[in-house]
């Protein structure tokens, strides 16, 4: 896995692929990297013009590629559900979802149309339904794999607060963007769980960027003084590209090498930065109690049922 780059993705030809949050950031260096290698690429996100301009510098790059965009907005049920639908009455499989959209750490607390906290609907819960409604083309898919951008800060103050999953309660922007990522490697390891005791024929996965030159940074949380010193003091010594920053995904999504239940990130010092490797685990996410129990409590919340009944 050492120095693991874009020239090493497998030929993808004949993989249809959806990427969330692909418009920009590291979801669209996913797409480049995905479409690059031949794949089928559908591109999602809730702006349709920088969709448009998502396909047109895919495009510059890749002239041939095969993409498209369609409009999913991760903090709607009712757009999840309508993607779905959409997506299933044209393709009868699907080989490769790669949950990617996300939302961090808004400093006032706010809500999906769903009256989700932000970041616990839009980063999880709307991947959660979203994988459910596509599980049928995913069991009809090629050796199909599930990825899950989770995040270092699944390891930071984060916890599975069931007492107030949506932080009605003293709202702290970190720490719910933190059991948002830590629902999301869960979430992996419990889908493969369940797969592999269903017989969905699913890999399921998850990676994280480090620390990635993203507009999700750059609109994150402070103001625009804290920002500029960011910028021009810790960014150049901490972060990477975020081309660099979704090779750990391009890896989970592509390589024979990828396990199932793997996490993938940088492997410099502290995770920021560096060669893909495989990525730190908190205790917390291996617990398969809370798991299940995160599980069915996202059934009730999202209204979805998946196969199989309880493990």
């Amino acid at each position: 896995m050492a120095n693991w780059s874009t020239v090493d993705i497998p030929p993808q030809a004949g993989r249809l692929a959806i990427i969330t949050g692909a418009t920009g950031g590291l979801g669209l260096e996913t797409a480049m990297g995905l479409a690059g290698a031949g794949a089928d690429v559908v591109l999602t996100g809730r702006n349709e013009a920088k969709g448009r301009a998502a396909l047109d510098r895919i495009r510059a790059r890749h002239p041939g590629a095969s993409i498209r965009y369609a409009q999913l907005d991760l903090a709607s049920l009712a757009s999840v559900r309508q993607f779905a639908e959409d997506f299933a009455s044209g393709h009868d499989a699907l080989d490769l979802l790669i949950n990617n959209a996300g939302v961090m750490a808004p400093p006032m607390r706010q809500t999906t149309s769903d009256n989700f906290e932000l970041q616990f609907g839009t980063n999880y819960l709307g991947h959660f339904a979203l994988t459910a409604q596509l599980l049928p083309q995913l069991r009809r898919g090629r050796q199909a794999r599930v990825v899950n951008l989770a995040s270092i800060a699944h390891r930071l103050r984060a916890a599975i607060h069931f007492d107030d999953l949506q932080w009605v309660h003293g709202y702290e922007p970190w720490p719910a963007y933190a059991q948002s990522k830590l629902a999301m490697l869960m979430f992996a390891f419990e889908l493969q769980r369940r797969s592999d005791a269903h017989g969905w024929g699913l890999l399921c996965n998850a990676a994280h960027p480090g620390y990635a030159r993203t507009d999700l940074i750059a609109n994150g949380p402070g103001d625009g003084v804290l920002q500029i010193i960011n910028r021009w003091t810790l960014e150049p010594m901490m972060s990477q590209s975020a081309a660099d920053g979704a090779l750990p995904t391009l890896f989970a999504a592509t390589s024979p090498d990828a396990k199932a239940a793997g996490y993938y990130g940088p492997s410099g010092p502290f995770e920021l930065k560096g060669p893909v490797g495989e990525a730190a685990i908190a205790k917390r996410a291996l617990d398969t109690a809370v798991a299940a129990q995160l599980w069915q409590v996202s059934e009730n919340l999202t209204h979805v049922k998946w196969p199989g009944g309880p493990q």
